[in-house]
């Protein structure tokens, strides 16, 4: 099994260059390609950003900033590498040209992997000459803290790479969760969708404001679910017998029509409650001001997490 010593990322934007930071945070050199102009200034401004709370959380041994180099094609930019990360647009013909690029000139043995947030592993990997080591590693924003990515195989990958990816995963302070089962979506995104989708219903029915709904979670569910989840959660909330009790005694009100699954029509009045929301809540603080706070935040928040959930509670027990 070969060793994971050469990293590339190709597409810069805000989850490229979160994958970059974590990777540099990690002690590791990070080849990066993204043929927008002005995109490796964009990049090292971003790794700039996120070093403040990198350095709070601990970097490796050799972590530096320094060893970010940009390389003009696509082509010289895979040829070494034994682990890239696909991060371009979610459109799948672009994805897919991308890819394909990719897996013609990557190293036979090299990983590839993709952090879409939507489309299923089988798709992407069609058109590929080596679709085994081809595998969906969906990360979430900001990259360089959250340790979650969701780790999903394609029809046609080696299970042997998905434990590969894993391992390296691991080794870079991620939790990987193996989705077994291919949909699209995958698993968190389809959990924080739903939240999306009824938070939108009550604003657009009038019943909370933005400020409320976020508040509701801050100091309700949100809280809760940093440490245990919605099951967790609710394996307390049936007593002793746990989720046995809880099932018989709040089960029949699933049947009640309190949510919506459609989406509500996005239409411009609801656009515009929502943004005038969000900005009259944010105040003076600007998008900037309020990542420093968040990044502040998620630095002790995984400290405590860790504490409580260690690591001997693997995500991947099959």
């Amino acid at each position: 099994m070969n060793t994971i010593n050469k990293v590339t990322v190709v597409g810069t934007g805000v989850i490229g260059n979160g994958w970059i930071a974590r990777f540099l945070a990690q002690g590791y050199d990070v080849v990066a390609f993204d043929p927008a102009e002005g995109a490796e200034d964009r990049t090292r401004q971003a790794v700039n950003h996120a070093w403040i709370s990198l350095e709070q959380k601990g970097l490796a041994a050799g972590a530096s900033k320094e060893r970010l180099r940009f390389i003009d094609t696509i082509e010289e930019a895979v040829a070494e590498a034994d682990f890239i990360q696909e991060n371009v647009p979610e459109r799948e013909e672009l994805k897919k040209s991308v890819l394909e690029t990719i897996d013609r000139y990557a190293k036979t043995d090299a990983i590839i992997g993709s952090s879409t947030s939507g489309i299923i592993p089988s798709t992407l990997q069609s058109g590929l000459q080596h679709p085994e080591r081809f595998i969906v590693a969906h990360p979430f924003n900001p990259v360089y803290l959250l340790p979650l990515v969701e780790v999903v195989g394609g029809k046609s990958t080696d299970a042997n790479v998905v434990k590969r990816a894993c391992q390296f995963f691991d080794s870079i302070a991620m939790k990987p969760l193996v989705i077994h089962k291919e949909v699209d979506g995958h698993v968190a995104d389809r959990l924080m969708e739903a939240l999306w989708r009824e938070a939108l219903h009550l604003v657009n029915d009038g019943v909370a404001t933005t400020e409320e709904i976020d508040t509701a979670i801050i100091y309700g569910a949100g809280l809760r679910w940093a440490q245990m989840g919605p099951f967790l959660t609710f394996h307390l909330a049936g007593g002793e017998q746990g989720m046995r009790h809880m099932l018989e005694q709040f089960g029949p009100a699933l049947k009640l029509p309190w949510t919506k699954l459609e989406a509500p029509e996005l239409t411009d009045e609801l656009k515009e409650k929502v943004i005038e929301g969000c900005e009259s809540y944010a105040g003076d603080e600007s998008v900037a001001d309020l990542e420093h706070k968040r990044n502040e935040f998620l630095v002790k928040l995984l400290d405590l997490v860790e504490e409580y959930w260690p690591e001997s509670k693997s995500l991947n027990k099959n």
